[in-house]
């Protein structure tokens, strides 16, 4: 009754290149030739980049950044850690709770 219509597959169009043959070469071997010494080229020098001075305000900085972020890490862990006690405290009291349930249920047949 239903039945899927499929598209037909239209031809290419516009100019179209054959696909290109690879022929295989042939490999020689050849003796290594030692480079042939030269004048000594010069080496460029290293860009200099500017020299980053500490002074000890910004060491105080660095170390105040990088307490205030070990504080924060500290303390998102901790509220996971919490957060996972109460769970697991809540699911257990839950267990005890059915558990004494279908006790109850058990003994009154």
């Amino acid at each position: 009754m239903l039945r899927p219509k499929l598209p037909t597959m239209p031809q290419p169009t516009g100019l179209t290149t054959p696909p290109a043959v690879i022929h295989p070469t042939t490999i020689t071997p050849g003796t290594p030739t030692a480079p042939v010494p030269s004048a000594p080229v010069a080496v460029p020098a290293p860009p200099s980049r500017p020299v980053v001075q500490l002074t000890p305000g910004t060491a105080l900085a660095l170390v105040g950044g990088g307490t205030a972020v070990v504080l924060v890490l500290g303390a998102v862990l901790v509220s996971l850690l919490l957060a996972v006690a109460i769970t697991g405290a809540s699911v257990a009291v839950c267990a005890v709770v059915l558990r004494s349930l279908l006790a109850s249920d058990a003994k009154r047949r």
